[in-house]
């Protein structure tokens, strides 16, 4: 199986780039292969959040290697970054970051007009995989909070990324658990 995720020996500090007091991430190392699903869990605070922000190039660590599909993020320019994340991966954000003013359709096609396509057919293919066809020309404050993070989904997998890096996908669940 291909690599598709290397993460070796990351540390990521907040505080005085010296101290571990403010280490998010202390020496966290991983390896995801193509066609694998890893969940990384922890309490609040524990840096889940900040390890896919490094993974996806919006953060830097303070050390260790990040390398997707074999290229490391921190040899690359910003372009090159930002070139990566657009086509090959798709990010569900914790808090989902829909446009306010696009149309749930609009909000997943902004995914394809970023790398030059403008593919109508996919959107309507991505929303009806997330359960949500014929709510394409809803605005995201017509729509339930579980609505709106399937919106989220939709976009970060209608352009067909290597990668889906999804930041707590499981926030607007309900969970009917019985006990005895």
């Amino acid at each position: 199986m291909n690599e598709l995720i290397k993460v070796e020996n990351l540390w990521k500090n907040y505080d005085d780039a010296e101290s571990t007091n403010g280490a998010a991430l202390r020496g966290a190392s991983l390896s995801v292969h193509a066609g694998e699903l890893i969940a990384v869990y922890g309490k609040s605070g524990s840096g889940k959040t900040t390890l896919l922000n490094i993974v996806a190039g919006l953060d830097s660590p303070s050390t260790g290697l990040v390398a997707i599909a074999g290229e490391t993020l921190h040899t690359m320019k910003e372009e090159k970054k930002t070139n990566l994340r657009r086509s090959h991966i798709g990010f569900v954000f914790q808090f989902f970051n829909l446009l306010p003013t696009l149309t749930a359709g609009e909000n997943v096609l902004i995914s394809l007009e970023l790398l030059g396509k403008r593919d109508r057919g996919a959107v309507s293919r991505a929303l009806r995989e997330v359960g949500l066809e014929g709510k394409e020309k809803r605005f995201p404050h017509e729509l339930s909070g579980g609505e709106q993070q399937r919106i989220a989904i939709a976009r970060a997998l209608v352009k067909e990324p290597l990668i889906v890096l999804a930041d707590e996908p499981t926030g607007n669940l309900a969970f009917l658990i019985p006990t005895l």
